[in-house]
């Protein structure tokens, strides 16, 4: 391993990011802020959260908490995506809305309609990923019933297959034009967050200078996700495919919720065994952030100045 990727600071903040179209979203302890770059300057949106567990602590427990963090996370990001490609649109080329979409805004509503549009979205992405992550390889694996006796063994075939499924995948996208600039936005996200962590002014100057390599990201959940999937998996008995596609399906909230978990515990400690751990995640984002510039940097800076709370060490991790 390399020794950015070795490089850790005393601080580590729960303020988190995602590069959008042209932008990067930051969430902090109480509140998130968008910044996007447009044809016509910088772009902010800042908005309070809401903290569902002050209202049930239920939503706080182990297992539970990461399964609700992830999915607010899917909409969160799907609406900030949404927001970043009307900002950063070209304003001589307007898009004109889909027939679908003219549809749902006349019979519902335009607020309405927007929920529903990204509802649809968060529903299409979950069913993208379970069909390709977790249901094609378990159809693939299915001939194999009557040459490989151990039904642990033909998990761990299935695992492997998924895992090289999610390698190709995200090693294909990241080589399409447009989504190079949002791994180079994804990339000054890390930046400035290493930055922040290590007490350093926010400058340009001075997050230039960190590591694209962050520690707590991601694509390092994604991938925890799927060595628990194979973990948990292994242990359901092998029967009908049918059988499988279910079981595969049913626990998927408890294998995001033990990967939230084990990320959790991850991001708080520095040893041997969490840099091991750890390690195929930092490989990845090799594909999955890129060296930004200077303007993706400084988008990347505000962001983060507007979540950063008011009491000093608010937002440690």
């Amino acid at each position: 391993m390399s020794k950015h990727q070795n490089e850790q600071t005393k601080f580590r903040t729960s303020i988190g990011g995602q590069a959008l179209i042209e932008g990067i979203l930051m969430r902090g302890p109480t509140k998130q802020a968008i910044a996007v770059n447009t044809p016509d300057g910088m772009v902010v949106k800042e908005e309070e959260l809401r903290l569902n567990k002050d209202r049930n602590p239920v939503i706080n427990w182990p297992i539970i908490r990461g399964i609700v963090i992830f999915v607010g996370s899917l909409v969160n990001g799907v609406k900030a995506l949404s927001y970043s490609a009307e900002l950063a649109a070209d304003e001589e080329t307007p898009q004109e809305p889909s027939k679908f979409e003219q549809w749902v805004e006349k019979h519902f509503g335009s607020e309405t309609a927007a929920k529903f549009l990204v509802a649809v979205a968060v529903l299409f992405g979950i069913v993208l990923a379970v069909g390709l992550f977790f249901i094609l390889p378990t159809v693939l694996v299915s001939p194999l019933t009557t040459v490989v006796p151990s039904h642990i063994l033909r998990n761990l075939i299935e695992g492997a297959i998924r895992i090289v499924i999610f390698l190709i995948y995200l090693i294909g996208v990241s080589r399409t034009k447009d989504i190079k600039r949002v791994f180079a936005y994804h990339g000054a996200e890390h930046k400035t967050i290493f930055c922040y962590e290590k007490g350093q002014p926010l400058t340009v100057e001075n997050v230039r200078e960190q590591s694209r390599f962050h520690p707590r990201c991601g694509t390092s959940f994604l991938f925890v996700v799927l060595i628990i999937a194979i973990l948990i998996l292994s242990l359901v008995p092998w029967t009908t495919v049918w059988f499988r596609l279910v079981t595969r399906i049913v626990c998927l909230p408890i294998i995001v919720g033990v990967s939230y978990e084990i990320n959790r515990w991850i991001g708080r400690h520095d040893n041997g065994f969490s840099r091991v751990i750890r390690s195929p995640g930092l490989w990845l984002q090799n594909f999955t952030t890129n060296e930004p510039d200077d303007s993706m940097i400084a988008v990347a800076i505000r962001a983060l100045e507007l979540v950063i709370p008011e009491e000093e060490g608010a937002d440690k991790w």
